[in-house]
């Protein structure tokens, strides 16, 4: 089960944003990642809870940021309720798409299961719903993804696959990568690894999603 913190920061002009302490396991029937998130004050800025299938797919989410709350699953494309600071209105929103993505890790280690790509398969277009800070305002998104790199590096505890993958903003085409390792973002824009308690856990190398 690993167990660490990311920093979080502006990927333009690094402004830091945030640190995220999380901990995630495969379990059973998929993967599950929960973190707290505090800004740089040290003040509680919200949360993550990401349940997914054995397929990938998001069958939990429950996202807090700014006293705004989202829950959504996979459900006819992706299907959430949005819930502003009060408490008092609550807006549900559906769309054709796969998944959620949005500034946490956990969305580009769920979205990496979800497509299972192998570094022969062509590169895969992606319709996610982003869900941006600070107020998880809802966005749909179309990425491509291709992994162009697979390398395993010796460690204590045996072989380290680690994969590189490139996204490509279909809308604008900017391209970034991305590297993972198992359940775990070495690096991303924004995103640094600042601490790691225990390994990464590993999936199983299997071929592109249906």
């Amino acid at each position: 089960m690993p167990r660490g913190r990311y920093s979080l920061h502006d990927p333009h002009d690094h402004t830091p944003l945030a640190e995220e302490h999380f901990q995630c396991a495969p379990g059973p029937s998929g993967w599950r990642y929960v973190s707290q998130l505090t800004a740089p004050d040290g003040a509680h800025r919200g949360s993550v809870d990401l349940a997914l299938d054995d397929l990938g797919r998001p069958i939990r989410l429950e996202l807090h940021a700014g006293g705004w709350q989202v829950r959504g699953a996979a459900l006819d494309g992706v299907t959430w309720v949005r819930t502003d600071p009060a408490g008092l209105e609550a807006t549900e929103g559906n769309v054709p798409a796969h998944a959620f993505t949005g500034t946490s890790p956990a969305f580009l280690v769920a979205t990496a299961r979800l497509l299972r790509l192998t570094p022969s398969s062509s590169a895969t277009r992606v319709r996610l719903v982003a869900l941006t800070d600070p107020v998880l305002a809802p966005r749909t998104v179309d990425q491509s993804w291709a992994l162009i790199d697979r390398e395993a590096h010796a460690t204590d505890n045996g072989p380290l696959i680690v994969d590189e993958y490139q996204v490509t903003a279909l809308d604008t085409g900017e391209r970034h990568s991305v590297h993972i390792a198992g359940d775990v973002v070495l690096a991303a824009p924004g995103i640094e690894l600042e601490d790691l308690q225990t390994p990464p856990s590993t999936f199983p190398v299997t071929g592109p999603a249906d």
